[in-house]
C-alpha cells in the first residue's frame, strides 16, 4: 500500500541519491511507476517489499506493508492516549508518522474487503472452464519477461511453461542484464503483433489459488502473439528456459544464468 503517497515520496527522494547502484535505481523506478499508475494501490510481493525497505534503509513499521504482513496498527485515539509528546519538531514528526499509519490501516481494511470480493469472484470463475472466452480482449502491461499485469486486476499474471532471468532480485549482474533483455523483448513482441492472453489454472494445491500460498496471489496464463506462444520465442532466443509444472505443484525454479 502507499498511504497518502508517502512511499512514492520516499522512493522519489531515494532516486535523487547518487549512491544507488544501477540495479537499485532500475528497481525503485519500476516500483514508483507502478505506484503512480495505480494511485498507490499496486500490490507487491513480499520479496519486492523487502527489497524496497532494504534500499530505502527504513524500518518496516514506518512503511505500510501488504495486508498479509500487517498484524495490527494503533488507532488515532490509542496513539494519543499512549504517548504524551512535547510540542517540538520531533514530536510533530512522530505524530505525522502515527497519523500516516492510521491512514494506512484504513486503506488496508478497505483493500481486505475488496480482496474478499475479488476472491469470491475468482471462485466463481474457477467453477467455469479454465480458459477465458477467445473473444475477450484484455489490456495488460509487461512486468518482466514472464509476468504481465492485466489492467484493473490487483495482482499480476504469471505466464506458464517457461522462466526468464530475474531483473528485480537477480543472483548476479549477468542475470539482471538478461532479465532486462527478456522484458524488453516481450514488450517488443506485444507491441508489434496481435497478443492474446488466456487465463489458466495455476499449479497449486486445491483451494489456494488467489492466496499467498499460491504464486504470490498471482493468476496464471498463456500469452500468444500472432498465434505463437511467447515462451517458445524467448526460449529459442536464449532469453528463457523451459519450466513445466504438474497439476498441483512445480519443480524447483530453473535459474541457470549465474552458473554460466
Amino acid at each position: 500500500m502507499d498511504p497518502a503517497g508517502n512511499l512514492r515520496s520516499d522512493i522519489q527522494h531515494a532516486l535523487q541519491r547518487q549512491r544507488l547502484t544501477a540495479w537499485q535505481r532500475n528497481f525503485l523506478t519500476d516500483i514508483h511507476s507502478r505506484l503512480e499508475w495505480s494511485q498507490g494501490q499496486a500490490r507487491l510481493s513480499d520479496k519486492q517489499w523487502k527489497k524496497v525497505i532494504e534500499i530505502l534503509g527504513r524500518p518496516s513499521n514506518v512503511i505500510a506493508m501488504p495486508p498479509q504482513t500487517v498484524t495490527s496498527f494503533p488507532t488515532r485515539h490509542r496513539a494519543k492516549k499512549s504517548f504524551r509528546l512535547p510540542f517540538s519538531r520531533a514530536g510533530k514528526r512522530l505524530k505525522w508518522h502515527i497519523r500516516s499509519l492510521a491512514i494506512g490501516f484504513l486503506i488496508v481494511a478497505a483493500v481486505a474487503v475488496g480482496q474478499q470480493v475479488f476472491d469470491l469472484g475468482r471462485e466463481h470463475f474457477q467453477s467455469a472452464p479454465t480458459a477465458m472466452q477467445a473473444s475477450q480482449q484484455q489490456e495488460f502491461t509487461v512486468t518482466d519477461g514472464d509476468t504481465v499485469h492485466v489492467v484493473g486486476e490487483a495482482a499480476g499474471t504469471r505466464l506458464v511453461g517457461f522462466n526468464t532471468p530475474e531483473k528485480f532480485s537477480p543472483e548476479c549482474e549477468y542475470e539482471r542484464q538478461q532479465g532486462e533483455r527478456a522484458s524488453a523483448r516481450l514488450r517488443e513482441l506485444v507491441a508489434h503483433g496481435t497478443a492474446r492472453l488466456t487465463k489458466v489454472a495455476c499449479a497449486c494445491a486445491p483451494g489456494t489459488e488467489g492466496t499467498t500460498k499460491c504464486n504470490h496471489r498471482r493468476s496464471c496464463g498463456t500469452l500468444l502473439v500472432d498465434g505463437k506462444d511467447v515462451g517458445g520465442i524467448l526460449i529459442s532466443e536464449g532469453l528463457a528456459v523451459p519450466f513445466v509444472c504438474g497439476r498441483t505443484s512445480c519443480p524447483p525454479t530453473p535459474r541457470p544464468w549465474c552458473k554460466i
